[in-house]
């Protein structure tokens, strides 16, 4: 359950997420259910516990990796008082895309160091590979919008009064976010909307229409007049002569510079300053950035270097709340800036530390305890929830919200509710979403139906839910309600190791999965049914008797047996099979050992597709 509730705004928000500024000639569109934004926003921003996990480099470090969603990530820093000096999100793009994880297997030790010794070379074309769903970019484009509504104004309530916030997306939804920021941000604090161009990207429609290689990104200023911004300057390649433009205070924009007598000053340069077209290659499957860290929608460290050395200076935070792979984080840092990387995915967070620690970052990864974060992703949660639910099956005969239903033999059919965790705004039972429970969901049932079950992971008011529905439930069936975190809890499944320790090495036996061999064997079955169907050879995914192929890392803290973690030792293991020891990349392919200097206290374990284990020694 949430701590307490914190304030968006001091004063009380005026406005709403209602596109009905203007008036179609054939409807207004409103967005669904707008009224219960506005509600959860009067209500205030959840704050949650967070917990340091882990601090690499400098204990006193003020950069922040934080697991948790946007909203409530906001809530700490306002709690904190932390504001942020300039906003870069790439939040989904309501496209309807989903976005897989390659899950690369590792070598077997043993076969890669005969391999070595015969000098053969590791190949990148050889990997055995598999995909795994981090998350379904799906929207109704009304909850969309309310989504992003939520999030733009925690997001606000954070910003210091020089900051920017840059939102990156395309033309599925950019136009109809626009005028939400107009109106959260003030149709006057906007400052242009960005078009990056990247020629790169080798597509051939056989659509009647032309191919797409832009995005957009929509530039606000908190308070534009006293927003920080410097001029990009980009090479040209030969001189030209170019007119000079100063900022005019009193008209608040650029202006062409005149000498007293009133005549344009001109200048000769081999560089030009940038517009709002960016022509900036996008990455593509071999780029070094991508094949290092191979994060679906991984943006181009030239795009983040623009953003932050336009829109902030030097020691400044900057904060990107859909952080992804991390790039927003390592190029500030880069750039002697601050930053928090935010992002509800494990994937993500471990992928952004990797990349820190590498780059040899101090930082502190946080977690915002929640219950939705306590499996991998939301998709994989939802996935699994409904697996561990005794009974619950898809059911035609109910209506769509309802996941499925149990069939109990003594009652019959029983209705169930699983908050969707991919929309913040189900997290919370409290009144208004039991009217529409009792008022709408509850009517639509048959009149045979005589129980409900409704699972939810936060309530407002436990007693003031109880007593609405024995005041207003006005139908013959019982409602049963159920703490998700129960079986959220059940749904991380530890992987086990076997090891033994020689000297100073700790030397590992075996690694078992049983999720990665679950899915393997999902892999291999749908391997078999094609070559069943095409006559071809299926390629098949075998893991020898020890499992250490499904190794990524392995971290020792040497410091201490609980609280915060210490990576004291730590090996990685690379798509290919080399060792990055300690943040260092090297050529040694892994012998499935890890060395010491001091006894570890623990061990944590991080399987290929992500998924930790922590073992007391």
């Amino acid at each position: 359950m949430a701590v307490k509730y914190v304030p968006y705004f001091k004063e009380p928000i005026e406005g709403q997420a209602i596109l009905d500024n203007f008036t179609r000639t054939k409807r207004i569109l409103k967005y669904a259910d707008n009224d219960k934004v506005l509600n959860r926003i009067d209500k205030g921003m959840p704050l949650y516990e967070v917990e340091t996990e882990e601090i690499v480099g400098d204990k006193n470090t003020e950069n922040m990796i934080i697991r948790g969603e946007c909203v409530s990530a906001c809530a700490y820093l306002k709690e904190h008082d932390i504001k942020v000096d300039l906003v870069y999100i790439d939040p989904p793009f309501a496209s309807g895309a989903d976005y897989a994880k390659t899950i690369y297997i590792r070598r077997n030790p043993k076969v890669a160091e005969a391999i070595k010794k015969a000098e053969e070379t590791l190949e990148d074309e050889e990997l055995r590979t598999f995909e795994e769903k981090m998350y379904g970019d799906v929207w109704n484009k009304e909850a969309y919008l309310n989504w992003m509504y939520e999030n733009l104004m925690a997001i606000k309530s954070i910003m210091s009064d020089s900051a920017s916030i840059y939102v990156h997306l395309d033309w599925h939804i950019c136009h109809y976010v626009k005028i939400l920021m107009d109106e959260i941000f003030g149709e006057d604090n906007f400052m242009n909307e960005i078009i990056w161009h990247y020629e790169n990207k080798f597509t051939f429609s056989f659509i009647n229409n032309f191919n797409s290689n832009t995005e957009n990104i929509l530039l606000y200023a908190k308070d534009k007049g006293n927003h920080i911004f410097h001029h990009i300057n980009i090479d040209t390649k030969n001189k030209r002569k170019q007119n000079k433009i100063t900022w005019d205070p009193e008209a608040k924009k650029m202006v062409t510079a005149k000498d007293e007598n009133g005549n344009v000053i001109y200048y000769e340069s081999d560089t030009k300053i940038a517009t709002n077209m960016w022509s900036i290659p996008r990455l593509n499957s071999q780029a070094k950035e991508r094949k290092d860290y191979d994060y679906a929608t991984q943006k181009p460290e030239p795009l983040l270097e623009r953003v932050i050395n336009a829109s902030s200076d030097k020691n400044m935070i900057v904060a990107d709340f859909f952080g992804g792979s991390g790039v927003t984080a390592k190029v500030a840092n880069d750039l002697n800036r601050r930053f928090i990387h935010c992002d509800i995915g494990i994937n993500s967070i471990e992928t952004t530390r990797d990349r820190l620690k590498e780059a040899g970052v101090s930082f502190k990864v946080m977690d915002i305890k929640d219950g939705v974060n306590l499996y991998r992703n939301p998709v994989q949660t939802m996935d699994k929830v409904k697996s561990l639910i005794p009974g619950l099956k898809n059911e035609d005969s109910v209506p769509e919200f309802w996941e499925g239903a149990i069939n109990d033999s003594k009652i019959g059919l029983i209705p169930v509710y699983i908050p969707n965790l991919m929309d913040s705004a189900t997290k919370l039972l409290d009144v208004v979403l039991i009217n529409k429970i009792i008022n709408q969901a509850i009517p639509e049932l048959d009149d045979n139906i005589k129980k409900v079950i409704i699972y939810y992971i936060d309530t407002s008011d436990e007693k003031e839910i109880k007593d609405f529905i024995k005041e207003y439930l006005r139908r013959d069936i019982e409602i049963e309600l159920r703490d998700l975190k129960e079986i959220l809890d059940e749904t991380v499944v530890s992987d086990v190791m076997e090891y033994h320790v020689e000297g100073k090495s700790l030397i590992i036996d075996k690694f078992i999965s049983d999720r990665l061999i679950g899915k393997i064997n999902d892999y291999n079955e749908k391997m078999n049914s094609q070559m069943l169907s095409t006559g071809k050879k299926a390629k098949y995914i075998e893991i020898s008797d020890e499992g250490l192929e499904l190794i990524e890392m392995i971290s020792l803290d040497c410091t201490s047996g609980e609280g915060i973690w210490h990576s004291d030792e730590e090996i990685k293991i690379d798509k290919i099979g080399y060792v990055i020891k300690n943040g260092a990349k090297t050529k040694d392919l892994w012998d499935g050992t890890i060395s010491f200097d001091k006894k570890p206290c623990r061990i944590k374990v991080r399987n290929i597709a992500g998924d930790e284990t922590t073992i007391s020694v």
